[in-house]
């Protein structure tokens, strides 16, 4: 909150709020909202669009806003937020074309959606805040690439583990350490979990069930931590990371979980584990100069070579705020990734898959996700967990098996699916995934040309 939020009060004092368009009226819009309408000067929620506007509606009456009108139209929308009355819309691409909304937040959990907005918006010379991880470690890379042609800023948010642990790592490098592994914590790690199990938890706190499952199931993790990877260049050790290796003892000691050369020789990993108290995410680094090793010891880090750091919490939704005003007002990316993708998430078979099936999304019954580097991703085909849904089985698949293209027929048309096939191109000048597209079989139109 540093400098963001003197420079927020700065836009309250003037009159001129950062102009906030949602995508997605589910349980964390409800949360950021409610947070923005009452506790974050210099910003309002101006819009809201959601395939039900009446949900959308909920949630400005959940923050208090009960004077909310529903807009179909982009003179219609634009008039409200003009007015300075909440509006609520249908068409998510009136948001993305406002000139009366300076930057959209992506709440979605969608690839192909939010591709689809993202590029919208972009073209409006508008900025993309992501809480929406799939889409960020899916084809993020390249979606970069689109926002820089038109310039504006494509971010990761604070408070999502992937900022809280970029955050963190940004903050030790300034210390003069060098971070080696970049990790997060959970409270809970079954692959074949499902919609079915989760759902008293989901009912419980209000959730979408297939959301919790991804929580529950690594998927989610997977998405998180390659965002992570990305945007530090740090790989994984095998397919899964830990695989939900449990650590329940202090988190000043978790550094001999790993070893130093492993991870000098990657150059830095990224990892979970299961069960560390007290703990969200942690970074651990090493100092290459002795005498200020002797001062690390003496401010109790303990003797190396990784010194730990770590956060206890991530508040989600609280700080998704300050993600909105580095955007805006000071142009700064929360996690962008240095190139192409350095890891992917991987799809892998929940249950045994029949021939003919289709394959329901993420977070559901029939798949879960886990990261993996590129190179193996890229050399074995493997199908991406944010792009599982629609995907037609050609062949039995056995339970914990990884899904490659070569098993599947996939949905034609889709505009993810093109990105990602440029995404190899432009940054290894891999045309494999181009050419399966254009193929009969494929029944996909032509692979976009980038034009940056």
């Amino acid at each position: 909150m540093i400098l963001v939020d003197h420079a927020l009060q700065a836009r309250q004092a003037e009159g001129k709020p950062i102009r906030v368009g949602i995508l997605g009226a589910g349980f964390m819009t409800q949360g950021l909202t409610n947070h923005i309408c009452h506790s974050v000067p210099g910003m309002r929620v101006a819009a809201i669009s959601n395939r039900k506007p009446g949900r959308a509606l909920e949630v400005f009456r959940y923050a208090g806003q009960e004077g909310a009108v529903q807009a179909d139209t982009q003179r219609e929308l634009d008039r409200s937020i003009n007015a300075n009355i909440p509006v609520v819309t249908e068409d998510a691409f009136l948001l993305a074309r406002s000139d009366a909304i300076d930057v959209i937040v992506d709440v979605t959990g969608s690839v192909e959606f939010g591709a689809r907005v993202a590029l919208e918006a972009f073209k409006h010379h508008k900025p993309v805040v992501l809480m929406n991880a799939e889409i960020d470690a899916t084809i993020g890379p390249i979606l970069q690439v689109y926002a820089k042609k038109y310039g504006v800023i494509l971010s990761a948010c604070d408070g999502d583990e992937p900022g809280v642990q970029m955050n963190l790592c940004r903050w030790v490098k300034g210390l003069g350490l060098i971070p080696r592994v970049i990790g997060n914590i959970k409270g809970l790690q079954d692959p074949y979990r499902n919609p079915t199990t989760q759902k008293g938890f989901a009912e419980r706190w209000g959730q979408n069930p297939a959301m919790v499952t991804s929580f529950a199931d690594g998927s989610k993790i997977s998405f998180e931590q390659t965002i992570v990877a990305n945007a530090t260049g740090f790989k994984v050790r095998s397919r899964g990371m830990s695989r939900g290796l449990e650590y329940r003892g202090d988190i000043m000691q978790i550094g001999k979980l790993y070893d130093i050369d492993e991870v000098r020789q990657l150059g830095g990993i990224i990892d979970y584990v299961v069960g560390t108290p007290l703990t969200k995410v942690y970074v651990l680094a090493e100092h290459p100069d002795p005498k200020q090793q002797m001062y690390l010891n003496l401010y109790k880090m303990g003797e190396g070579p990784l010194y730990p750091f770590f956060v206890p919490y991530h508040l989600v939704h609280f700080e998704v705020p300050s993600s909105i005003a580095r955007v805006v007002l000071f142009g700064d990316s929360v996690a962008p990734p240095l190139a192409g993708p350095v890891v992917e998430v991987c799809a892998v078979a929940k249950r045994d898959l029949k021939v003919g099936e289709v394959l329901d999304d993420y977070g559901m019954y029939m798949t879960y996700g886990e990261a993996v580097n590129t190179e193996e991703m890229s050399k074995l085909q493997y199908l991406p967990e944010g792009l599982v849904e629609g995907c037609k089985l050609k062949r039995d698949i056995k339970k914990d098996t990884v899904l490659t293209y070569a098993d599947v027929d996939l949905p034609p048309g889709r505009l993810a699916d093109r990105l990602r096939a440029e995404q190899y191109l432009h940054f290894g000048g891999d045309p494999w995934l181009e050419q399966l597209l254009k193929s009969p079989t494929a029944t996909q139109r032509p692979a976009l040309t980038l034009q940056a």
